[in-house]
């Protein structure tokens, strides 16, 4: 007989596994499953078998008796992967899932009450996001040990922000429409560092040096840093890396930034780098058969039929006026916000850049391991990966139809060319695996992932058009807003 839902929860719950020398990992969303539970000092003991599951992020909770009932997604997590989720054993603290390294699990301890009352909540069931976080850790394939294409955006950036700040942030502007005691900066789309403590230490100066510059060096106020990214980011390996000599408190808040994760006008600088190319879902017409936007044997918009391109280019349209909606709300009037953001020029088509044909190869290897027998064509054609690249007027006029912002800065930035941040084919393929490892396991497994990176190093070696550093046109756009003073009509999302 078939374990229901709340007993594997109880079974996984109360088994403890040792995890250390497993490699990197991701959950995966069991669907339309999630139990109710109380915590309590029931006692564990391992079960016959790992069981797949564990628990994932907390979503609410309410009072039953003397328990705190909370509700949970159910993820899988692989055998040999090296991630598990904590729960906390005390109430007032939530449960997260939370990727860890070179980790054992704790004993989780639950019990199933006899009378749990449904949540007064939609029971309609959960389901994660369609975006996964970068890899984690510190490791070969983790994104912290290859970001450094990212990391030239930022130190490209770093004059432009301190000009920027210099000659835009109106601290009397500030002062009239909040308290400066605190000067809040955040981060959306953190990842794991070191690239987010690299610009927030970029802005948090700028700002310091706006006060001496007018002569306020006695007003000069706390510093808090929220850093935001999705819900499975590696914020452990991302805190163990803070500077701990740093002039800031730090706080992580987890969630998706194409909605309100901090409170209404607390935020008075807000950034984000290389993050708002991730499209919050994907359209569904590029995976409906019956639709002329189907992306038929492709992993991607680029070098697709139009009508896939304009699928893409529609949600991209939707998430960016959202996440810029919701920064309105956060930021105080008068408060800036630094993005930079990957796009493609005008005059190109995303496919002759060398991204798209990075993702263009990979999709060929996908096909090719598919013709192998690794895994049907269907699998590939369901598969697509939630990422696009505006033209540079497709971006400003998007921004431009925002009234909540005045666009202070638009420019294309000179950071780095891939050929000198990633110049060999090594660290072309880390770099690919680090950002899209999670997004392919999830979909195709973990066994699969050396043979595929190997493969597609191969074929970059093979290329003489993605190795080629006169064919490299991506490009990133610092984009510098500043908050109008007048405050939303509505809530975001």
């Amino acid at each position: 007989m078939a374990s229901t839902p709340a007993q594997l929860v109880l079974q996984t719950l109360q088994y403890r596994s040792t995890i250390s020398g497993y490699s990197s990992a991701l959950f995966k969303a069991v669907k339309e499953m999630y139990s109710f539970l109380s915590l309590s000092s029931f006692p564990s003991y391992p079960p016959p078998t790992p069981p797949p599951l564990a628990i994932g992020h907390h979503i609410s909770t309410y009072p039953v008796n003397d328990h705190a009932i909370t509700r949970y997604t159910m993820l899988y997590t692989s055998r040999h992967r090296k991630y598990h989720s904590r729960l906390s054993e005390s109430i007032s603290y939530p449960v997260t899932g939370v990727r860890c390294r070179d980790a054992q699990t704790r004993p989780l301890r639950a019990c199933l009450g006899r009378n749990l009352k449904p949540c007064m909540e939609d029971e309609k069931p959960i389901k994660l996001p369609e975006s996964y976080a970068m890899n984690g850790g510190d490791g070969t394939c983790s994104y912290a040990q290859n970001s450094s294409y990212q990391r030239g955006a930022v130190d490209g950036a770093q004059e432009l922000i301190k000009e920027g700040v210099a000659a835009k942030l109106d601290i009397k502007q500030l002062s009239s429409s909040s308290s400066l005691n605190r000067f809040c900066i955040a981060d959306f789309g953190c990842s794991t560092g070191p690239n987010t403590l690299l610009a927030v230490q970029v802005i948090l100066e700028a700002v310091e040096q706006k006060f001496k510059s007018e002569k306020l060096t006695a007003q000069l106020p706390e510093f808090q840093v929220f850093f935001n990214d999705h819900i499975l980011n590696d914020f452990n390996t991302l805190f163990q890396s803070l500077p701990p000599e740093r002039r800031y408190r730090a706080a992580g808040v987890a969630g998706s930034f194409y909605r309100r994760v901090l409170p209404k006008a607390s935020l008075h600088f807000a950034f984000s780098s290389s993050s708002l190319c991730w499209i919050s879902e994907l359209p569904e017409e590029i995976l409906d058969n019956n639709s002329p936007a189907w992306n038929k044997g492709r992993i991607h918009y680029t070098g697709a039929r139009k009508e896939v391109s304009e699928a893409y280019a529609l949600q991209y349209a939707k998430d960016l006026d959202a996440f810029l909606h919701a920064r309105a709300e956060e930021l105080v009037g008068g408060g800036l916000m630094a993005l930079l953001i990957p796009a493609v020029p005008n005059v190109m088509i995303s496919s002759e850049t060398t991204i798209g044909t990075e993702i263009d190869l990979l999709g060929s290897c996908l096909m090719d391991m598919a013709k192998m027998g690794s895994f049907g064509e269907a699998k590939v054609d369901s598969f697509n990966l939630p990422l696009y690249y505006p033209p540079i007027e497709e971006l400003e006029a998007l921004i431009e139809a925002n009234t909540s912002f005045s666009l202070e800065r638009m420019e294309i930035m000179n950071n780095p060319p891939k050929h000198v941040a990633m110049p060999s084919v090594r660290h072309r393929t880390l770099f690919l695996r680090a950002c899209f490892e999670g997004l392919l396991e999830n979909h195709f497994g973990s066994h699969i992932m050396d043979e595929l990176f190997k493969r597609y190093s191969k074929k970059v070696a093979e290329s003489s058009f993605t190795m080629n550093p006169d064919n490299d046109k991506s490009i990133f756009m610092l984009v510098l807003l500043k908050r109008k003073s007048e405050s939303p009509e509505t809530d975001s999302p």
